[in-house]
Order: C-alpha cells, then sequence, then structure tokens
C-alpha cells in the first residue's frame, strides 16, 4: 500500500492492536478478514495523512544502525547479484510503476491481485461502490500496462505474467 518496510510494521502493529482492543463489538456482519483489513486501510490513511505532515530526511546514521551491527559487521549481508538480478529487476521496474498509481488506485490494486480479495470484500474496506472500484482497478491497470510498455515489456511477455498478473486475466 505504498508503506515502507519499517512503516508497514507500525501500521501492523497499531491493526493488531486495535483488533485486539475492539474484538469485543465485532458484530459477525462480515468476515473478520474483511473488518481486518478494514482497521488496516483506515491505519493506512492515518498513516498517509500524518506523513504528509512532515517530511522525512533519513539521516545516515539512522541507514548505518539499520545495516550494521555495533562491531561494524553486516547485519544482514548483501544478496547474491547474480542469483537476483532478474527478479529484482522485475520487481524494480513494477515497483515504479506502481508509484504513478494514486493511492487509491494502489490500494484498490494490491487488495485486488496481490491479496486476492474479492470485488465486495475490497469495495466494503476501501468505502467503495461496485462501479467506483472497477473504475479504480481499470485505471490502474491501464496506468501500469502504459508504464511497463515504456519501460521496455511487451504486452504482458510470460516471465511477466507469472509475477503480476494472474492467467487468463486479460485485462
Amino acid at each position: 500500500m505504498g508503506l515502507s518496510a519499517h512503516e508497514a510494521e507500525d501500521v501492523v502493529q497499531d491493526v493488531f492492536t486495535i483488533f485486539l482492543q475492539k474484538l469485543d463489538a465485532f458484530e459477525g456482519r462480515s468476515q473478520l478478514r474483511t473488518w481486518l483489513f478494514g482497521i488496516l486501510h483506515r491505519k493506512v490513511m492515518e498513516h498517509r495523512r500524518a506523513a504528509s505532515r512532515y517530511s522525512r530526511a533519513d539521516p545516515i546514521d539512522q541507514v548505518f544502525e539499520d545495516r550494521f551491527d555495533a562491531r561494524g559487521s553486516w547485519v544482514r549481508p548483501p544478496a547474491d547479484l547474480q542469483r537476483l538480478l532478474l527478479s529484482k529487476e522485475i520487481h524494480d521496474v513494477i515497483s515504479l510503476c506502481m508509484e504513478s498509481l494514486s493511492p487509491d488506485q494502489r490500494e484498490a490494486f494490491v487488495l485486488r491481485e496481490i491479496e486476492g480479495l474479492d470485488t465486495a470484500e475490497i469495495c466494503k474496506i476501501m468505502g467503495l461502490t461496485i462501479t467506483n472500484f472497477g473504475v479504480q482497478m481499470h485505471r490502474a491497470r491501464a496506468k501500469l500496462r502504459e508504464c511497463l510498455e515504456r519501460k521496455g515489456f511487451s504486452r504482458k511477455p510470460a516471465a511477466f505474467r507469472k509475477t503480476c498478473w494472474k492467467k487468463g486475466d486479460d485485462e
């Protein structure tokens, strides 16, 4: 949903805190998963509002603390680039193209294509009508397709199709 790994961890912690606090209020009118994604959606929106108020710059000290331990050794050594080259290139291109989507388009796309939620659940989580959800998905897919084609990917090559789209999805 457009968050860094650290931000995502914070949001997930907040979601589970709210979940545990409000569990007694769950009435069972929806699936538990839908209710959780609703909490997640609201927490992500809160995080985006807060982040827009503050412009953050990563200080170099924090970068070093994250990557090296007190003795100067790698916390997690860099991965073998030969092995990860192809998957990293595809991931980078997809990530770059995902940044061009609006937050709502990105969230709708992630919930549908990555999380695999159905339309009714996504509409409930995001507070959208089915028609509006369809518009968000159409625009997201069109922008992603255009961006990927500009980056040199032809219309859904086999290697890319396996990583991003479900088999048989022609849109």
